[in-house]
């Protein structure tokens, strides 16, 4: 099973590259496959690649729903 998850781009690092907010967690990942990211924006994130931009309240019900699996 393959799992993505958003996260929310903190830093633009390199043309290609950002750093995320994986709830707390920060990591770089490429770009490569998503144009026109922004700090703030949100992307789904797989194997260390954003797949594609998400909208914000998507995102955020998404992690809530992965925040009420966690603590379950």
């Amino acid at each position: 099973m393959c799992l993505a998850i958003p996260a929310r781009v903190i830093e633009l690092c390199a043309p290609d590259a950002a750093i995320v907010d994986l709830s707390g967690v920060q990591k770089e990942i490429s770009l490569a496959l998503v144009d026109a990211v922004a700090v703030g924006d949100y992307v789904i994130v797989h194997v260390g690649y954003a797949l594609s931009k998400l909208d914000p309240m998507e995102a955020e019900k998404t992690l809530a729903l992965f925040a009420q699996v966690e603590h379950a």
